[in-house]
């Protein structure tokens, strides 16, 4: 049988999560994976060094994408920061949502959830990169190192934020992960309203849906 000649980096990533999915590991070796999918092995490193390097672009074609969704809304330029996180964050977890069991298999399978991050770090330059242009309000410091550091510190809660929430998604059993949803939102009401230094009501409010979730866990 001829080789496939037209592969993309989206074939190749598809062919992975199916194999992973099917298998429950990844393939022995590129070789073999390319040969079961009827490719020559050199394709593979025209787009990928290694499977590690593979599985981390996965992440982050799932924020790429989310971006790439997000600027095919005409909607979404009106929006102010804090509704564009939102957006941001429900499209990224629908995606999340439709590839779950690779995503659930890829980050907890023989290890505590999130301990893989090093799959994480495109995704992070993706998140953070979003974050920064969203121009959150700061103070107003009239030093650029200063501000620097600001806006780093920013950039980096935002993703730790990001990474509870997916931590919080992993755990979720809700039907269609409403739980989650309602995560999403009241997290990013109460880190805006701490921004803004506006009434802690959204704060306090967060504070109950988890001190709530907890509870029903430990049950």
């Amino acid at each position: 049988m001829a080789k496939k000649k037209n592969i993309t980096a989206l074939f190749i990533i598809s062919a992975y999560m199916d194999y992973v999915l099917e298998h429950g590991e990844q393939p022995k070796n590129v070789y073999a994976f390319a040969k079961e999918n009827n490719f020559d092995e050199a394709k593979f490193y025209e787009f990928f060094s290694s499977f590690k390097a593979l599985e981390e672009n996965i992440f982050t074609t799932f924020g790429n994408n989310t971006i790439e969704l997000l600027s095919k809304s005409e909607e979404f330029e009106t929006f102010d920061a804090r509704n564009k996180l939102l957006s941001f964050y429900y499209t990224f977890f629908e995606q999340f949502t439709a590839n779950r069991s690779y995503v659930v298999h890829s980050l907890t399978a023989d290890k505590k959830p999130l301990q893989s991050l090093h799959l994480l770090k495109g995704l992070k330059h993706v998140f953070t990169d979003f974050v920064e242009h969203l121009d959150l309000k700061t103070l107003d410091l009239n030093q650029e190192r200063l501000e620097k550091i600001q806006n780093r510190a920013i950039n980096e809660t935002a993703w730790i934020q990001f990474m509870l929430t997916i931590k919080f998604w992993l755990d979720d059993t809700s039907a269609s992960f409403d739980k989650t949803d309602q995560y999403i939102e009241k997290s990013v009401n109460a880190s805006f309203d701490l921004i803004d230094n506006t009434p802690l009501k959204s704060i306090v409010d967060f504070g109950k849906f988890i001190f709530k979730e907890k509870l029903d866990i430990r049950s």
